[in-house]
């Protein structure tokens, strides 16, 4: 079973989205962009404890808060017929709409939902009556889930039910139960799973649903209850509030009769069912030794991995779940990141995560990551990866995966021809912005991502691929031919280029003598050039020159940089800082149009 396609309507942040999903499929995006919305919408229609929550929306529910129709102005000009007919359509009052197509029905849900069944052809991506025919190995049983929600002016409150679409389309609304969505098994783990209710027993928790699958409830409540109400604080003749409990009893005496009570006692509380599951607490060992701590005292990472734990018995019980997990990276380390994402893959028919970890993201095929991206009008949309011709499959697999998954996770990806740029650019702009704040920012602030392209011929195939994935593309690179900056020029929005043949040599022509002594005694010069250079101040340049070229790719230019004063750093490096800055600033116009640029040292000095 799994979730083939996901259709919003009017819900929080998103105006419209239509939505496909693979069999496991990681969401990305930058922040705010609907990420969270899309699985709140996947709780909303199949999740069989939002139902609890009444009223099942609120105001802010609503995209931009418009929950029902504005009242008419008192007074003015009379209205026109095109006002009045458009008034005529704004009296329709916003709901909120989610729908749903669950495909890949097991033998138990197609007999539950037998009269709703229909067919999902994965080819033509639609809901079918009967299979193709002539595919019928591509057509599978589903059904088609809706959610709808509103605001009733006459109760002054809000109100939502689930249903079969199909039934809304024949004319006889059949309800989809929170029993039906059991079956269905979807389970959504918010970000903040460290919270009371993660190991609580509340509803909807996961001691809830493990219990529930086990069918062990009744039995539990009964002993614990029972148990309870022969539990007594104190015990006669304690000397304590004992006595004073007989003094109560002795002076009730005098005005009731005596058949009307019993001698009081004080027990534990009038605990019930529910207040037994907001009290009790699951308690483990903080560290070595006997002492147990309520298990939200202890650390984030470990609560995490044992929401892992009880998912894991989750699928085991049911054999059929559907996971939704935010941000499992949160407080956990790279590796446990990777387990946490294998192991529920393993254990659940379909995943649906979010993330903002490349070491998550790195775990996904191409065709299961998912990019989504938001407009002003609120329209979600999400993007298909496609890799360049340039970049194979065994490269991406060992080379370029964390560092493509960390360009997918940026607004913008700078792009450098090797990585003595790649790594040099984000030091020097951290030293800029350390010397001089009012004027420079990190990269970082700026939302830009530096990824070594490999090589100059690269940087054209990947500039394609980030900007088709929405990414502004800027690019850091030595002297090209005309058309080689004509192709850079139309393939990027903004080209950053100095006069030089390289990177060491345009940054030591442009550099002080104090600033490459200052850097030769802060390094322990290497026995391979000694026999060139048996002292290197006295060929202070050269030296410096074969000590970058020797050790290129490694962060020494970025080391010789981080070192340098203000005007120790080449003008070519600062201007371009500058530019990049400029670039990224709300207030150009370029950013909108994607117009490619190129930027030569004589337009940055």
């Amino acid at each position: 079973m799994k979730i083939c396609k996901l259709s919003i309507q009017n819900f929080r942040g998103v105006a419209q989205a239509n939505l496909l999903f693979p069999e496991h499929v990681v969401l990305i995006g930058d922040n705010n962009t609907g990420k969270s919305t899309v699985l709140e919408a996947l709780d909303l229609v199949l999740g069989p404890d939002r139902a609890r929550r009444l009223p099942p929306v609120d105001e802010h529910d609503f995209f931009r808060g418009v929950y029902a129709v504005s009242e008419p102005e008192v007074g003015g000009d009379e209205p026109d017929q095109e006002e009045e007919e458009a008034e005529v359509e704004e009296e329709v009052p916003p709901i909120i709409r989610i729908d749903a197509v669950v495909c890949d029905l097991t033998e138990e849900q197609r007999a539950r939902f037998f009269a709703n069944v229909e067919w999902w052809d994965e080819a033509l991506q639609a809901v079918l009556d009967q299979p193709d025919p002539d595919a019928v190995d591509a057509s599978s049983p589903c059904i088609r889930v809706s959610f709808v929600g509103a605001y009733d002016p006459d109760e002054d409150d809000f109100i939502g039910e689930t249903f079969f679409t199909k039934t809304e389309e024949d004319g006889a609304k059949q309800y989809f139960s929170k029993r039906d969505k059991q079956i269905c098994g979807f389970l959504y783990l918010r970000t903040m799973r460290t919270g009371s209710r993660a190991l609580s027993l509340e509803h909807g928790s996961l001691l809830d649903i493990i219990l529930r699958l086990q069918e062990a409830r009744p039995k539990m409540w009964e002993e614990c209850l029972g148990a309870l109400a022969t539990l007594q604080l104190t015990e006669d003749g304690d000397g304590g509030l004992g006595a004073v409990l007989e003094s109560v009893n002795n002076a009730l005496s005098k005005y009731v009769p005596k058949e009307w009570g019993a001698q009081p006692q004080l027990r534990v509380s009038n605990l019930t069912r529910e207040h037994l599951r907001r009290v009790v607490t699951a308690f483990m060992a903080t560290g070595d030794g006997d002492h147990l701590a309520p298990y939200y005292r202890q650390g984030t990472g470990t609560i995490n991995m044992l929401v892992l734990a009880l998912l894991s018995q989750i699928a085991q019980d049911k054999q059929n779940v559907i996971f939704a997990m935010e941000e499992p990276e949160i407080a956990i380390p790279p590796y446990a990141q990777k387990q946490i994402v294998n192991e529920v893959r393993k254990l659940s028919s379909q995943t649906i995560f979010t993330s903002h970890s490349p070491y998550v993201i790195e775990e996904f095929a191409i065709e299961e990551t998912v990019p989504l991206s938001r407009d002003q009008e609120g329209v979600l949309s999400q993007r298909t990866i496609s890799l360049p011709g340039s970049i194979k499959p065994k490269f991406y697999r060992q080379n370029f995966r964390t560092v493509f998954c960390e360009g997918l996770l940026s607004r913008r990806v700078l792009l450098a021809e090797g990585a003595t740029e790649a790594i040099a650019f984000p030091a020097v702009a951290r030293r800029l912005a350390q010397l001089k704040p009012d004027e420079f920012q990190p990269l970082e602030n700026l939302g830009v991502c530096t990824i070594d392209a490999g090589s100059e011929t690269k940087i054209v195939a990947m500039a394609e691929l980030y900007r088709g994935l929405g990414k502004q593309v800027i690019c850091v690179c030595d002297a090209q031919d005309e058309e080689t900056q004509s192709t850079l020029d139309t393939a990027l929005d903004l080209v950053l280029m100095h006069d030089e043949s390289g990177f060491e040599q345009m940054l030591l022509a442009n550099t002080t003598d104090a600033a490459m002594e200052r850097f030769i005694d802060s390094i322990q010069w290497p026995d391979a050039l000694k026999v060139k250079f048996p002292d290197p101040k006295a060929e202070l340049h050269n030296a410096t020159l074969s000590y970058l070229r020797k050790y290129k790719g490694e962060g020494v230019s970025a080391d010789f940089l981080v070192q340098c004063e203000f005007d120790e750093i080449p003008e070519w490096i600062r201007n371009s800082c500058l530019a990049i800055q400029e670039h990224c600033s709300p207030n150009n116009g370029a950013e909108d149009q994607g117009d490619g640029h190129e930027v030569g040292v004589e337009e940055l000095i």
